[in-house]
């Protein structure tokens, strides 16, 4: 009973929400963006594209003036863009929406300060550092009719889609019965990340863990949408240090089992893989699909022995290659979001409920029962 109502809590917010946008689809052109918090490393992704046909970058917060200084030569930005304090980069510039690409706890204050204004919200992933403030930004989001959205980077992959395709369309896979996710590289410092992302990333406060949040939400995120928000009957979990001398303060691998009444998911995210790999396994019992990375595929079902390898790509199935173009069809109304869709609330609240009932098995050593 209360899974069902909470399922039609979340269409009674999705129609309000579609009512507001519904408002404004009679604007065209780019969509005006605020974008709150430069600290994050994929922040590369928007600054390169300051306007385009889908998006316009209005302004930029960033309180820490080094960091702004140096994005703003480092991608030929002018230094009118920049603001010191969120409240007044809204307030003058008037966005549409503001794209957030701070650290993850940073999530809620600037939900606090753009839904009050009817400023429509897309974060990086995951929504939020913790359950209570993923609470606390559906509740402000849907008070104020307002959307908010959580882009992945998986959610772009024509592989993801064509996956969801054919175990929608076509029962490919029949009765999932298991679903494999790894997800993460050799680790942020190995990688190289910037020290400003590398402070908070590795921070149990500003991201809300190490590696468990950092990738164990791509896997929760597909499952959630997989299953269509069900809610997992129990999360099992351990974390893992490594290499405590670089990440003393947070996990560097994890292993997720999360149960479902017909289903189990293995989220395995890890900042200690040999090479980095974002790549989903599910299988049935009449087949399996195994998207190994954006594009390419490997399939087996019972019928054809041998397994067959695909590859597909934007030409192939509908899907958004980058966020911002997600973002710009939805403001103007070529795009619903779909229950339960990768960028959706629900999936997301969702997603940081899985992730918090991993966190407090690993470190009680228990298997929670999700309620």
């Amino acid at each position: 009973m209360k899974i069902k109502s909470l399922f039609f809590l979340s269409l009674v917010s999705l129609f309000c929400i579609t009512i507001n946008l519904e408002a404004q689809t009679g604007k065209t052109g780019a969509v005006r963006v605020v974008v709150a918090g430069i600290t994050h490393g994929h922040v590369s992704w928007i600054l390169n594209k300051a306007k385009t046909d889908v998006i316009e970058i209005v302004g930029i917060y960033e309180p820490n003036k080094a960091i702004a200084e140096k994005n703003a030569l480092k991608f030929n930005l002018s230094k009118d863009l920049f603001y010191s304090n969120l409240e007044t980069a809204l307030d003058k510039t008037k966005p549409e929406a503001v794209v957030a690409f701070g650290s993850i706890h940073e999530h809620l204050m600037v939900a606090q300060a753009a839904a009050p204004r009817g400023i429509h919200i897309m974060v990086e992933k995951p929504l939020a550092s913790n359950l209570k403030e993923a609470l606390a930004m559906e509740a402000i989001a849907k008070k104020n009719n307002v959307m908010l959205l959580t882009n992945y980077e998986t959610s772009w992959y024509p592989s993801t889609f064509e996956t969801f395709r054919l175990i929608k369309e076509e029962s490919y896979v029949g009765q999932i019965r298991k679903v494999v996710f790894h997800h993460g590289h050799q680790g942020p410092k190995e990688i190289g990340v910037s020290p400003e992302f590398f402070n908070w990333l590795t921070d149990p406060i500003e991201n809300g863990g190490g590696s468990i949040v950092d990738f164990g939400c791509y896997g929760a995120n597909l499952m959630t949408y997989l299953m269509q928000g069900e809610m997992p009957i129990s999360v099992t979990a351990v974390m893992n240090q490594f290499k405590p001398s670089i990440y003393p303060k947070v996990d560097d691998n994890a292993t997720i089992i999360v149960n479902y009444a017909k289903t189990q998911a293995i989220i395995q995210p890890s900042w200690a893989w040999t090479f980095a790999r974002k790549d989903m396994e599910v299988y049935g019992d009449s087949a399996y699909i195994i998207a190994v990375n954006a594009k390419k595929m490997r399939l087996r079902n019972k019928e054809a022995a041998p397994e067959t390898e695909k590859t597909v790509t934007e030409k192939d199935i509908h899907v958004f290659t980058d966020p911002f173009s997600y973002l710009h069809a939805v403001l103007r109304g070529k795009e619903k979001i779909e229950p339960y869709g990768l960028y959706s609330t629900e999936n997301n609240v969702m997603v940081n409920r899985i992730l918090e009932a991993a966190i407090q098995s690993a470190k009680t050593g228990k298997t929670i029962y999700m309620k």
